[in-house]
């Protein structure tokens, strides 16, 4: 695992003060993992917002939420409910990851959270730089279950 030197204490603040997951790539279907990781942090009292295009553009629903088709677009639906992004989490391949963490860090994500097997240091450098988090190649349900029991 790679958190790029993320001490655990830091991990286990940012997920406690984070209530509201964005999840970039969630899937409709319940047996793939960004579904299974979503689902799970709804039961843990987290809200998550899905982005997914494809379903976006059909006005569909994923565990209860209304999907999105861009992190910018999430932000825009949270923000008419007063609340904010705190964690852009990302099921999508390392090369797909500039833009998504271009609209984090225009959005005012806390953090860009990159899933087990997702990799892009550039992404990760230009997040940084703005302020932001970054964890790659690590599962947010993992880290959480871990850090937080």
């Amino acid at each position: 695992m790679n958190t790029l030197h993320t001490a655990d204490s830091a991990l286990r603040e940012l997920l406690q003060a984070s209530p509201t997951i964005v999840v970039v790539g969630l899937s409709p279907q319940a047996d793939r993992p960004s579904h299974e990781v979503a689902d799970y942090l709804q039961q843990h009292g987290l809200r998550v917002i899905p982005v997914n295009p494809v379903v976006a553009a059909a006005g569909g629903q994923i565990l209860g939420e209304r999907v999105y088709a861009s992190v910018t677009d999430a932000a825009a639906g949270l923000a008419a409910e007063g609340l904010e992004v705190d964690i852009v989490d990302c099921f999508r391949k390392s090369e797909a990851i500039g833009p998504i963490a271009e609209e984090a860090i225009a959005v005012g994500a806390r953090c860009l959270w990159l899933q087990q097997g997702v990799v892009n240091h550039e992404a990760a450098a230009l997040a940084e730089k703005a302020g932001l988090m970054v964890v790659q190649d690590a599962c947010i349900k993992l880290e959480h279950r871990r850090l937080l029991g």
